[in-house]
């Protein structure tokens, strides 16, 4: 028995739950109970697995199993990449599956649980696959089953329009992006002889523009899933739309699939070329401001955690980019620290956006709504969510000692270091990183000073706050064990650091000289230790102060005024306004608004909402002239058998003369 024995058993352990679930749907406890509690066990088998190949060093281990169909194999196999991911996506699956236990009874009593409960195992099932494959068509079949069992889960909840238009957006977007794969594996294939991942790894050098090309190839592809600027038009409304503990899966793990994928092609390209690197840290450096720019102009919640998903992805890609140039300039320790930032990210991520993704949850479980602007006051309600909402965006804001600072601090590191190599100027233009992180760093604490004051401080904007119950056990436990881990993390870093080592000196060579972090990480322990008795510390001495005094509630000082009321605080749309402002260039925003005619006007109306520039000025308009340059083919539609056999055998001859002119007869 190897290694990767239990993780194809986990395989076949999601696929008869997944089954079962569904034949079960007409009893949706019982059928909640196998689908989930079939990726709880799927997940621990992969979180066993994948942390003791990173632990243990283990070489690489593979297992083949022969199949009827005439292209490729069934292989599979495990080595560093591979289960790095594997205990990631199995850590979130776990606790999406946990989480989902409460959520789906008490958020979706009107969708059929027992179709959601058989999608979830199947979601989970194909993810695995993606990273334990090492064939391109197992591959492509487990990357469109990922697809497919998402897309079903976004729109099971479909009662409206916007909801099915979002799976559909989602859909499209996504067939899209594995056309680029696909071709992408196909000149692999072509150059290799086959869709065997080591075939491809010990294939003839790619020539520089077909490398070039495969390079971009990849970047469009999986980039599409990642959610990079401009391919993430589908994120901001699938997320949304989807059950909550959906939701933290897809932020969570299946959009950092699309990073393992270009990490993973990476390999299979020969040398990198030089502007592979400037190309990744110019989409990162877009898609990390853009996308926290958005995320402050949201007023729906999860919206702003999905446009925090693309922010994010903005700052792993500025990771690798930094780790590919490096790479080709034959700076090791740079190349490790940058793809070492980009790696500890995906995995912080996961976890303080599950974290978030989970408390929303709770929030809408709570009020029954999305909307910021007619939540407020919830912290008295919910005050366990609010506390776990409170660390999550802590986390994600990359404040110290929790875990999101980890990443953040690798990726200023690598900056640093390049700025300090002889390159000509080149490692220079590198510096402009450290500026653009900390920009993003600060527009986050902004937005999410903003989303915790609107949802959980203030005073209550609606009826629907005042009903508000605390989230479910099962809820409050999966966001319990989230935030422990981005605590644990932030405080012992080392931990993730010796995870991904094996994966670095794949890449780089195993005589790679690791810079010295220890000093740093042990001092960024104690600063994380220290911060911590003393916050401990104060909460003792205010406990023994106000020991024996008596206390009472008031409401705040409203400025001398004697009626305040909810209506008079800040809102969403009001609090990012001004911050918003200096950057109308990349965020346009649009303003509907009824003029006031006299001095006591009886009706007063606005809104305000901002652009999407790349969905709504770059995407759309291609899209609608590609779907009237389609139109024309209508015409082809004779509705005759005859017109259609004719067009058949034009088409087989003009193959016929293009194997000829090609030598391929």
């Amino acid at each position: 028995m190897t290694l990767l024995d239990p993780a194809l058993g986990a395989l076949v352990l999601l696929a008869c739950c997944s089954l079962v679930s569904a034949l079960t749907r007409r009893r949706p406890r019982l059928s909640l109970a196998i689908g989930h509690g079939g990726v709880l066990a799927a997940s621990a088998l992969g979180m066993a697995c994948g942390l003791t190949a990173l632990i243990g060093n283990s070489p690489f281990i593979e297992q083949r199993l022969a199949w009827t169909l005439p292209l490729g194999e069934l292989h599979f196999a495990l080595d560093g990449l591979s289960a790095f991911f594997l205990a990631v996506v199995s850590l979130i699956s776990g606790l999406s599956a946990l989480y989902g236990l409460g959520y789906q009874k008490r958020a979706m009593s009107h969708a059929p649980l027992g179709l959601s409960s058989a999608l979830l195992p199947l979601l989970v099932l194909a993810m695995f696959g993606v990273v334990l494959a090492r064939d391109g068509i197992v591959f492509l079949m487990a990357w469109e089953l990922m697809t497919l069992s998402s897309y079903f889960l976004v729109v099971h909840e479909g009662r409206s329009s916007e909801v099915r238009q979002a799976g559909l957006i989602y859909l499209i977007a996504s067939q899209l992006g594995v056309i680029a794969i696909f071709v992408l594996f196909a000149l692999l294939a072509r150059q290799a002889q086959g869709f065997d991942f080591n075939a491809w790894q010990n294939a003839p050098a790619l020539s520089a523009s077909l490398a070039g090309a495969c390079f971009v190839l990849a970047v469009v592809g999986f980039g599409t899933k990642a959610g990079i600027w401009p391919f993430h038009i589908w994120l901001p409304l699938a997320h949304p739309a989807a059950p909550s503990h959906v939701s933290a899966l897809m932020s969570g793990v299946m959009i950092k699939l699309g990073i393992y994928g270009l990490f993973r092609t990476l390999g299979f390209l020969g040398e990198v070329q030089g502007f592979w690197g400037f190309l990744l840290i110019a989409l990162g450096i877009i898609s990390g401001v853009v996308g926290i720019l958005q995320a402050l102009a949201q007023s729906d919640l999860k919206k702003l955690l999905a446009f925090c998903s693309m922010e994010n992805i903005g700052i792993i890609t500025l990771g690798l980019g930094i780790g590919l140039f490096g790479q080709s300039h034959k700076l090791p320790a740079i190349a490790f620290l940058g793809y070492a930032g980009a790696l500890v990210h995906v995995l912080n991520h996961a976890l303080f956006k599950s974290l978030l993704f989970f408390a929303a949850g709770g929030v809408y479980c709570g009020t029954g709504s999305r909307d910021m602007e007619i939540m407020g006051g919830l912290a008295r309600r919910m005050p366990q969510t609010a506390l776990l909402f409170l660390i999550g965006a802590a986390a994600i804001c990359g404040l110290p000692p929790l875990n999101g600072f980890v990443g953040e601090w690798l990726i200023y590191l690598a900056a640093f270091r390049t700025g300090q190599a002889d390159l000509d100027g080149a490692g220079l233009a590198i510096l402009a990183v450290i500026p653009v992180v900390a920009l993003i760093g600060g527009l986050a604490a902004a937005c999410f000073v903003k989303a915790y004051g609107v949802v959980f401080l203030g005073e209550g904007r609606s009826a629907a706050v005042e009903k508000a119950q605390e989230s479910g056990l099962t809820m409050r436990l999966a966001m319990g064990l989230a935030a422990l881990l981005c605590l644990l993390i932030g405080l012992w870093p080392t931990s993730v650091l010796t995870l991904i080592e094996p994966i670095l000196r794949d890449r780089l060579g195993a005589n790679l000289i690791l810079p010295s972090l220890g000093g740093a990480f042990g001092s960024l322990q104690a600063a994380g230790l220290a911060l911590f008795a003393l916050f401990g510390l104060l909460l003792a001495l205010r406990w023994r102060l106000l020991r024996d005094r008596p206390q009472g509630r008031t409401a705040t000082w409203g400025c001398g005024y004697n009626l305040p009321t909810p209506r008079m605080q800040y809102t969403a749309g009001s609090f990012a306004q001004p911050l918003l402002k200096p950057f109308s260039v990349v965020v346009p925003s649009h303003t509907h608004a009824t003029s006031l005619k006299s001095l006591f006007p009886g009706h007063a109306h606005f809104v305000e909402h901002t652009t999407d520039i790349a969905s709504e000025r770059l995407w759309q308009p291609v899209a609608r002239a590609l779907l009237r340059s389609l139109g024309q083919f209508r015409r082809m539609q004779q509705g005759r058998v005859q017109a259609y056999l004719t067009y058949i055998l034009l088409t087989l001859l003009g193959l016929l003369v293009w194997l000829i002119l090609t030598g391929g007869v």
